[in-house]
């Protein structure tokens, strides 16, 4: 199972980052990455404390732990300044808070999202359009495929869009609180229910992960 969107208490979830990590490991996680809300202002003392702990969690336990924010509500013209401050402060997951369609994103979100080159993952993207779709493809950015509540009611149409567009999907969990963790079962049916077929999910669980560990190594 790799996991590229979950948040601890340093933002609205609520297990610590060494637990989160631990639970995780026995929940059969490969991969884990810790993505805290983030703004401008939060990002150093949020960063100084993923980036210790996913090192130290993955120096003594059987799992790749990785230090990430999810930019959130940032005002789309500063969506590019902010993901690069990220990357400068250590996260090697750079996720954006899209235009879910069950909160008031600002209007703009996806496109500076998929246009900016240190955006990794537009989560929860909502009713992006082909031609977000097409520049994701083009600056390979992940869109998500969410197993969170709310944000799930787009995947089927997010799917679609990375069908006709060639984009990457990726299937997160977006956990706040251990029970969100996923499983492989339950992660094949939520990309089912998105009207994927076995050989589109074996991608999306197995390959796409990969495709994405080799883009933030490089």
């Amino acid at each position: 199972m790799y996991d590229f969107h979950t948040h601890t208490f340093l933002s609205d979830g609520v297990l610590s980052p060494m637990e989160l990590i631990r639970r995780a490991l026995v929940s059969g996680y490969h991969t884990i990455a810790i993505t805290d809300h983030v703004g401008f202002g939060n990002q150093e003392q949020v960063l100084s404390i993923l980036v210790e702990d996913c090192l130290r969690a993955s120096r003594q336990w059987n799992i790749t732990a990785i230090p990430g924010v999810e930019l959130t509500h940032v005002p789309p013209q500063l969506i590019d300044e902010a993901a690069s401050q990220a990357r400068r402060l250590g996260a090697q997951i750079v996720a954006l808070h899209g235009e879910t369609i069950v909160e008031p994103v600002e209007s703009g979100t996806n496109m500076a999202g998929v246009k900016s080159t240190s955006v990794d993952i537009l989560a929860h993207p909502g009713l992006l359009t082909l031609e977000e779709g097409k520049i994701a493809n083009q600056n390979n950015v992940f869109l998500e495929l969410s197993a969170r509540k709310g944000h799930s009611l787009s995947n089927g149409h997010v799917a679609k869009i990375a069908q006709q567009t060639g984009a990457s999907l990726v299937l997160n969990s977006d956990t706040h609180h251990p029970s969100d963790l996923l499983n492989i079962e339950h992660a094949t049916q939520i990309a089912a229910g998105a009207g994927l077929g076995q050989k589109e999910i074996a991608q999306i669980l197995n390959e796409n992960p990969l495709q994405l560990l080799k883009k933030i190594s490089s």
